[in-house]
């Protein structure tokens, strides 16, 4: 039996950019375990009226059972919709922490339970509830917008909560107000925003510990190994690799773009827990890590989410049997934190935006 792995995580933050966190890699079953931990699953599923739902980063078992269950594998705020639409008195949320709590702000009637709720997002770490609300108070004048990867607490300090996919026509709008924006946290997804809308925008100086970590160098190099490959890469990225992009999107849109464009060949900037869906729906293609490391390094792409990984079987099956890790949200913040999410969707559904397929990384 092959004993948990616990992984120190540096992170971005405002006030100290090396803040460090831990997070808890699960074992891997073997696959006798594998098998009779899913068969286990798919009856707690049926006997507790619970649904699994996934996000494209977790690992490929986790993906592959959601589906299998009536469940959905998608990005956070599909999730929590599916969720919410969905006549299960349950919510399981294979993610991060965020994401669970914003399916408990869409589904305050519904338990929602998560396999690990210690993890985190280094977006999420990164911007602490009281130093953001603070940064707000010295900006009356500005709409507070965040980006859908903040706590509860972030999101109910906010005007409007956006995702990678609705954040440019939400700006847009904004900047046709006359509306000056704060947005928080991720950097790179703020700055590419600003650059597409040349909106007025105050910055949060936070970022995604993955996405930060692909490397402009090697992205070229790879990119003249493999040239008739298109690149995708999700705006959560620095400017200098999005700006080697043929497609720039989020985790819903860049799955499409692997299905619609005629390449055989992808190099994908995101998280590496995406490429099982990508070839799920397009197996005759070629999926490429993008490189996260330099020349001297002994890791050319690790572009993957420790957190995310804390996501396993065994630690599944546990939260079914014995009905802990309970996400709870309060009920104050929860009256507020909808306000922003619910605006959104509003404006989506106004523009003709679909309400499906607008979640974030």
């Amino acid at each position: 039996m092959n004993p948990s792995k616990v992984i120190q995580v540096a992170y971005d933050h405002p006030g100290n950019p090396t803040e460090l966190a831990w997070a808890k890699v699960p074992r891997e079953p073997d696959m006798t375990e594998k098998a009779q931990l899913v068969a286990r699953i798919k009856q707690l599923l049926i006997e507790q009226n619970a649904v699994l739902v996934a996000h494209y980063y977790v690992h490929p078992d986790l993906q592959d059972l959601a589906e299998a269950t009536g469940g959905i594998v998608s990005d956070s705020l599909d999730m929590a919709n599916f969720g919410h639409q969905h006549p299960a008195k349950t919510i399981i949320v294979a993610g991060v922490r965020f994401m669970g709590e914003t399916a408990k702000i869409l589904n305050p009637e519904k338990r929602v339970l998560m396999p690990d709720p210690e993890a985190n997002c280094s977006l999420d770490l990164g911007c602490p509830a009281d130093e953001f609300s603070k940064f707000c108070d010295s900006h009356p004048d500005h709409a507070v917008v965040v980006y859908a990867n903040t706590s509860a607490a972030v999101k109910a300090r906010a005007d409007w909560m956006v995702t990678s996919s609705v954040a440019l026509p939400i700006v847009r709008y904004l900047k046709e107000q006359g509306r000056k924006i704060l947005w928080a946290p991720d950097r790179h997804l703020g700055n590419y925003v600003k650059q597409q809308t040349g909106a007025n925008m105050l910055i949060w100086q936070g970022s995604c510990m993955v996405h930060d970590e692909f490397k402009t160098i090697e992205l070229q190099a790879l990119k003249a190994q493999h040239t008739k490959a298109k690149v995708l890469v999700h705006p959560e990225s620095p400017a200098s690799v999005i700006a080697l992009a043929d497609v720039v999107g989020s985790t819903t849109q860049l799955i499409k773009a692997s299905q619609q464009l005629s390449a055989d060949e992808f190099i994908v900037a995101t998280d590496n827990g995406i490429l099982h869906k990508m070839r799920t729906l397009s197996p005759s293609k070629i999926f490429i890590e993008a490189p996260t490391a330099g020349s001297g390094a002994n890791c050319k792409s690790c572009a993957h989410c420790p957190w995310m990984a804390m996501n396993g079987l065994v630690n599944l099956a546990e939260v079914l049997e014995t009905g802990k890790n309970e996400i709870h949200v309060d009920p104050a913040i929860i009256r507020r934190a909808v306000l922003p999410i619910q605006r959104m969707l509003d404006f989506a559904r106004k523009v003709n935006l679909p309400t499906r397929g607008i979640g974030n990384a």
